[in-house]
């Protein structure tokens, strides 16, 4: 079997150009699968436009308690341990409120309460321009278990790079360090950092790259906006060198990226002659050249 080579692009934090960058990158690479792993906001679709849903999947998350009417005695016991108040006088439970604990089940002496697996979300395999693939998923509103959905997801892109015969995977993935972050860098074999030149943009940089470093993961990074303050992007160079990472480039503040997601376009298609069209193509370069020696 093709040695398959993942890569994801993630972000210590929400809106730092990472969705951006992910769908201008994959109308460059050639021969992929794409997984948009952003499970809780899955947006990369409205830029990537998939030319059909070949197939839809649910995912089943955790459990949740639902009462049986005609064997519920209103003992009140379930309303006693609910620590959510999910659960109203009238005896039913709000699947919103509901954190899936099993105290009402346990507890229950009429055997009244359903404790079982609830469809939590969807994931869907596309087909897009050029004979490619394209995963993503969306959650049900109030569903959890997003780590589990990304995994998911990230195991049909394998299946559908094997099916298709390639061996490159570009992954968008989830903002910040949590869960389902974590199920989307582990086992890649590089993750691109974006990030912007702020104090908060150093802060969640540091964070996302001790998670990488701690799952041993070969680490990127990108300069979103570098030119809204030269001096913290100054300051992440000197980071990256002190953190032996690769520094992949900067992309310049550019209006028409606003103007291109109006009109769901990435910026290459929509500006491929503007300054920050120029620096993501040398980042796919450098990128290209680093995918070859991992």
């Amino acid at each position: 079997m093709t040695h398959i080579k993942e890569m994801v692009i993630v972000s210590g934090k929400g809106g730092t150009g990472k969705t951006s960058l992910a769908g201008a990158l994959s109308s460059l690479f050639q021969g992929k699968v794409i997984a948009d792993c952003d499970v809780d906001a899955a947006n990369l679709h409205l830029i990537l436009q998939p030319e059909e849903v070949l197939q839809t999947k649910e995912f089943t998350g955790g459990k949740k308690a639902k009462i049986d009417p005609e064997r519920c005695t209103k003992c009140g016991t379930c309303r006693e341990v609910c620590r959510y108040d999910a659960i109203s006088e009238d005896f039913t439970i709000d699947p919103f409120s509901c954190e899936g604990c099993g105290a009402c089940y346990f507890f229950c002496s009429a055997m009244a309460v359903n404790f079982s697996t609830r469809l939590a979300g969807h994931y869907y395999i596309c087909s897009i321009s050029g004979n490619g693939r394209f995963v993503f998923a969306e959650l049900l509103p109030g569903e959890d278990n997003s780590g589990k959905l990304v995994a998911a997801v990230r195991n049909e892109a394998r299946e559908e790079a094997v099916k298709t015969g390639v061996n490159f995977i570009l992954i968008d993935g989830p903002p910040g360090i949590g869960c389902p972050v974590i199920s989307s860098i582990t086992g890649t074999h590089l993750a691109v950092v974006v990030t912007e030149p702020t104090p908060s943009g150093i802060h969640d940089l540091k964070r996302i790259v001790d998670l990488t470093h701690h799952f041993q993961v070969k680490t990127a990074l990108v300069v979103n906006k570098w030119d809204i303050h030269p001096g913290y992007t100054r300051e992440m160079k000197q980071y990256c060198a002190e953190q032996n990472l690769i520094f992949l480039g900067e992309i310049p503040y550019e209006t028409a990226i606003t103007k291109a997601q109006k009109e769901a376009k990435t910026i290459l298609d929509f500006a491929p002659d503007c300054a920050a069209s120029g620096s993501i193509r040398e980042i796919y370069t450098k990128l290209h050249e680093i995918l070859e020696e991992v």
